[in-house]
């Protein structure tokens, strides 16, 4: 038609924008297609161009980043082998050693650590003397020593232990004297039952020690493994009292 026909010789322009006709605008139709963009900032440019450098100077290795290796980030209880679970079992396998109450007491030797018996001796070694610290030395040198003398006996007489394991066995079963400690405080005045509680205290820990380091391998020389175990307690209560 005429109107159409003047619309395409018509593109009057006002100002900044540009008329264009029905026509015009079909064939510049399509798809446009925007430039990459990047905006430069001072400290990336400076970043890029240093990497780069590196790179090309053969020194890219001083960019990269070591990872945190998964080993150093450890538990502190884990770093040191503290199972608390597992000391708490042993414990209560000393403190009720009857076998009929179903623990699994040879743990105890079996799966010896050193955390649990030094944590024990230290307990006992403080409440010794009532508070005199200066017995605590003393009694680690005769846990220490004590136990190497049940290991070089036991071992002459035959028995299949290490050193590790008395020295366990040994430790853990001081818990009994602990046990009796509070009464002793408490029943000091009557000297027949403290005696009593005292002759308890040491048959309790010297049974559960010899218990589970006096094995059948030992068959008739068992009383002279049991005796010195039992003179070692004895000791141990001596240190306590101040007898």
């Amino acid at each position: 038609s005429t109107m159409q026909q003047q619309a395409q010789h018509f593109s009057p322009t006002n100002g900044d924008f540009t008329f264009v006709s029905s026509t015009d605008a079909e064939e510049l139709s399509g798809s446009i297609e925007s430039p990459d963009v990047k905006v430069n900032m001072g400290g990336d440019s400076k970043d890029a161009s240093a990497t780069k450098f590196l790179r090309q100077r053969g020194y890219g290795w001083l960019l990269e980043v070591e990872e945190d290796d998964p080993e150093d980030t450890k538990p502190l209880l884990e770093e040191l082998d503290i199972d608390l679970k597992d000391i708490y079992y042993k414990i209560r396998c000393v403190l009720m050693p009857m076998p009929s109450l179903g623990f699994n007491r040879q743990v105890v030797r079996d799966n010896p650590d050193f955390w649990g018996p030094l944590a024990v001796v230290l307990f006992f070694s403080m409440i010794s003397l009532y508070g005199q610290f200066r017995v605590v030395s003393w009694i680690i040198t005769i846990w220490i020593f004590g136990s190497l003398t049940i290991f070089l006996l036991a071992r002459v007489l035959g028995g299949e232990v290490s050193y590790g394991q008395v020295l366990g066995v040994i430790g853990y079963s001081l818990l009994p004297l602990i046990v009796i400690a509070p009464l002793l405080l408490v029943i000091g005045g009557f000297e027949v039952v403290a005696t009593l509680i005292k002759l308890f205290g040491v048959f309790w820990a010297a049974y559960s020690a010899a218990s589970l380091l006096v094995g059948d391998e030992f068959k008739t020389k068992k009383p002279l493994l049991i005796y010195p175990i039992f003179l070692l307690y004895i000791y141990f209560l001596s240190l306590y009292t101040g007898v």
